[in-house]
């Protein structure tokens, strides 16, 4: 289910949607079925070469995280099982090797009980049961009314996110996958032409209909990716600018079955494999087409939800997993959604220009009283584009989500050595209700900037001299560490003659290390940097040697 209000794709192109999604070679699929897996088979992580499992940028972002690779989770699910369900009649769509199962399609009704009794089989569920027109199109949109739009850069300064960008910590660095319903338009809009002008679009594929077009079905990810990702003097204000991005269509707009959680598994570790940092994710679900189907309130304990346990898995490889909470809380179900409920996904609830809860924005807490939503940020009236001509505001979680997954970018590459659930902690540290959490708006709204120290308290070092550069000798960068975060400032490079070969300017800036490459292309030699401050200036001698 989708988040976003504001996309108008008529009631024909649904059921289109609905046809493609089905087909197959002009064969039109009805009904799909979850098959759980006793094992693995006869294969194990050892029969596998390590780059067959996991790419090299995975094992790295694990490794950061101190985690085992492989391990059985990264084995496949057995083809020989696959093999012989699809002899029974079955057509194979996907499989997920962390739940161990796969996921099944057939024209008809099909008889799960002559899979039960396969020694191989632990389980057979029904995950989509007809292709009827959904109930559930367009039904989370949330309409809101305010005296006056909130600023277009909200999206950034609500969260006091400026001082990371002045910083230079825009993402750069950082994969994140985007899991979506559609991406209609991202390959002409303006708001992206920067992203698509320096590739920053690493791979697309499309886990419902199984190719690598994106671009269409529905503009909901093209919203979401406008707030990522978008700049447009005056309009949009991305939050991870320079970030890179995976974009993956699990979401099936035309209806609402249990079998789009298989395809958000298959994405989520598509995303592991390549080596995604981050998943962002406005999507959820509770009740389906078919209401044998839907899930009950006692679900929501992060540990019962199919789409929970694999966003919870995804987050044991050390990924960031960021899940919009939902837009329930006007209507019947009023809580977060799966799976926002999961213990390892940072849940975003959505405030207004005035950082007041949005009427429509779930609540929580999870079953087992666990505070939800984690944080809240802007998600009313929020600068989106999907169309090529114009730009517009749309209201939902589904914003607040990628607002704060690019945010959280920009501290993934200000602080490289912090792990998913230590950005986790000081996002919730650095927000406004801390010290007093809720139902509704979680630990708050949270203060980039604080979060930014609250990581570097851990992992950089305080130098006992007010300035201290590294490494010196240096072959052409150098880090500068700060005592304390200098703010205004300026850097001069001077060479061993008195020549002023750069100076930089910094307003607001956040942190206590600044990266500065201003050597690369210099003769070897001593330099020194001057650091100018509005209480001094310090001035560091360094040595460029050649590599």
């Amino acid at each position: 289910m989708k988040f976003v209000p504001g996309t108008k794709i008529s009631l024909l192109i649904f059921l289109l949607a609905t046809s493609l999604n089905i087909a197959g070679q002009g064969v039109s699929y009805t009904w799909f079925y979850r098959v759980y897996f006793r094992d693995k088979g006869s294969k194990s992580a050892s029969d596998y070469a390590l780059e067959e499992l996991v790419s090299a940028k995975a094992i790295g972002r694990r490794a950061k995280a101190g985690i085992t690779t492989p391990d059985i989770r990264d084995v496949p699910v057995s083809k020989e099982y696959t093999s012989i369900i699809e002899s029974q009649g079955f057509t194979l769509h996907c499989t997920s090797k962390w739940m161990n199962s796969a996921l099944y399609k057939t024209t008809s009704q099909a008889d799960p009980g002559k899979l039960n009794s396969l020694p191989f089989v632990r389980a057979v569920k029904i995950v989509k049961s007809s292709s009827k027109g959904s109930g559930y199109i367009d039904k989370s949109d949330p309409t809101v009314s305010l005296a006056a739009l909130p600023p277009y850069d909200m999206t950034v300064t609500m969260v006091n996110g400026y001082p990371l960008h002045n910083s230079g910590y825009n993402g750069k660095g950082i994969l994140i996958a985007v899991l979506d319903a559609g991406f209609t338009n991202a390959g002409q809009i303006s708001s992206l032409n920067g992203l698509r002008a320096r590739k920053g679009i690493k791979d697309t594929y499309d886990f419902v209909l199984k190719n690598n077009n994106i671009y269409g079905y529905n503009s909901h990810g093209t919203n979401v990716l406008s707030v990522l990702a978008g700049k447009l003097e005056g309009e949009i204000e991305g939050t991870a600018q320079d970030a890179d991005y995976l974009l993956l269509r699990t979401e099936d707009a035309g209806s609402e079955y249990p079998c789009e959680e298989d395809f958000w598994a298959a994405g989520a570790e598509y995303a592991d494999s390549t080596g995604a940092d981050i998943i962002t994710s406005s999507l959820g679900y509770n009740n389906f087409d078919d209401a044998a189907m839907n899930y009950q309130l006692s679900d929501l304990d992060g540990n019962t939800a199919f789409i929970t346990r694999v966003a919870d898995i995804a987050a044991s490889k050390g990924i960031l997993v960021v899940n919009s909470a939902g837009n329930e809380r006007s209507k019947p179900w009023k809580q977060i959604m799966f799976p926002a409920d999961g213990d390892s996904v940072l849940a975003v609830g959505a405030v207004d220009g005035n950082r007041i809860i949005a009427g429509f924005s779930s609540a929580g807490p999870s079953f087992y009283r666990r505070i939800k939503p984690d944080v809240s940020a802007l998600g009313v009236y929020v600068p989106v584009q999907s169309s090529v001509a114009t730009t517009e505001r749309a209201s939902g979680t589904s914003f607040s989500c990628p607002l704060i997954a690019g945010m959280s970018a920009c501290l993934m590459q200000a602080v490289p050595q912090a792990l998913n659930y230590e950005i986790i902690k000081a996002l919730r540290a650095s927000s406004d209700r801390y010290n007093v959490p809720d139902s509704l708006y979680g630990y708050g709204i949270p203060d980039m900037k604080l979060a930014l120290s609250l990581l570097q308290d851990i992992y950089v070092k305080k130098p006992e001299n007010l300035i201290v550069a590294s490494p010196n000798p240096t072959t052409g960068s150098f880090e500068l560490v700060f005592r304390s975060p200098p703010e205004v400032f300026s850097i001069e490079i001077v060479s061993a003659d008195g020549k002023i070969i750069s100076r930089s300017n910094y307003s607001g800036y956040a942190g206590r290390t600044l990266l500065n490459d201003e050597l690369s292309n210099k003769e070897q030699g001593l330099y020194f940097i001057r650091v100018i401050t509005e209480t001094g200036t310090t001035v560091l001698k360094i040595i460029k040697i050649k590599v």
